[in-house]
């Protein structure tokens, strides 16, 4: 196998609550095939994983059967063999769970989500590439805030406030072994003991991480090795040159920033190709 494609993608693309906002605000049946300028939000993340050339295979688990003809595209890519798809089960890490369990355990897996609508296939290929070099069982993407600060003035997004400097998630993790693949487990017990967080966060993190981190002293490497300390699973962080990559699409204020972004691209890609047209 070509190591340059031998990743396969899980795309997780159920609504975690009903009546989604974006679901709601763009009349699609759920957020996975609201319309972003035009095209499904689920069709953009399939199109950047298909164009990294690192993807070989890629499974989506979600939305529901019932929802599919609503997207014929979709519909279609699954009726062809294109991508297989997966019932979606009650939680996110359950679906993942089961897109795990049709992947043969040596294949190094890529997980990301349905609403990572300004993925490129430059990020996959950065993001996984960096992947490949780490000496590690699992990689977690992320992304400077004061980059997506920079880049998207005053438009919030979560930060994990470190020591080191504010980091946003980018909804991107590699599985590169079997072992690495026990994260997805960590995250189940984490949605099971919701309702319990100093319970969770002692079973995830131990006491004396959670305090490091209230006390602003923890950095990224010492939550990560922490996690191997209680887990036995070792994952490294993957700083993303890309402000966009921390961008999700979980409020109607996140799909106006997204299209307003797409709308400059596509400016721009129009001015490049024909500059004289251009008013």
């Amino acid at each position: 196998m070509n190591k340059t494609d031998q990743f396969v993608a899980v795309v997780l693309a159920a609504d975690r609550t009903a009546n989604d906002p974006i679901a709601v605000a763009t009349g699609a049946a759920c957020k996975a095939i609201a319309p972003i300028c035009g095209k499904p939000m689920i069709i953009r993340v399939l199109d950047a994983l298909e164009a990294s050339g690192m993807v070989r295979m890629i499974i989506v688990c979600g939305p529901p059967a019932s929802v599919l003809p609503e997207c014929p595209e979709l519909e279609e890519r699954i009726k062809c063999g294109r991508i297989t798809w997966l019932p979606n089960l009650d939680s996110p890490s359950r679906s993942a769970n089961s897109g795990l369990a049709q992947i043969d355990q040596g294949a190094p897996v890529l997980l990301t989500t349905a609403d990572h609508a300004l993925l490129t296939p430059s990020i996959v290929r950065y993001f996984l590439s960096k992947s490949q070099e780490a000496d590690s069982d699992a990689t977690v993407g992320v992304v400077k805030h004061e980059d997506v600060a920079t880049a998207f003035p005053g438009v919030k997004r979560t930060v994990i406030r470190l020591r080191d400097g504010g980091v946003c998630g980018c909804n991107l993790y590699a599985f590169l072994n079997q072992n690495g693949r026990g994260l997805v487990s960590v995250w189940q017990r984490a949605e099971d003991l919701r309702k319990q967080p100093w319970r969770l966060i002692g079973q995830t993190f131990g006491v004396t991480t959670v305090l490091f981190y209230l006390l602003g002293l923890l950095t990224i490497d010492k939550g990560l090795k922490a996690v191997r300390a209680k887990t036995g699973i070792r994952v490294q962080p993957v700083f993303l040159p890309y402000p966009q990559a921390g961008v999700d699409v979980d409020k109607v204020e996140d799909m106006l920033l997204v299209e307003s972004v797409l709308a400059g691209e596509a400016h721009v890609a129009q001015e490049q190709a024909d500059p004289q047209n251009i008013s």
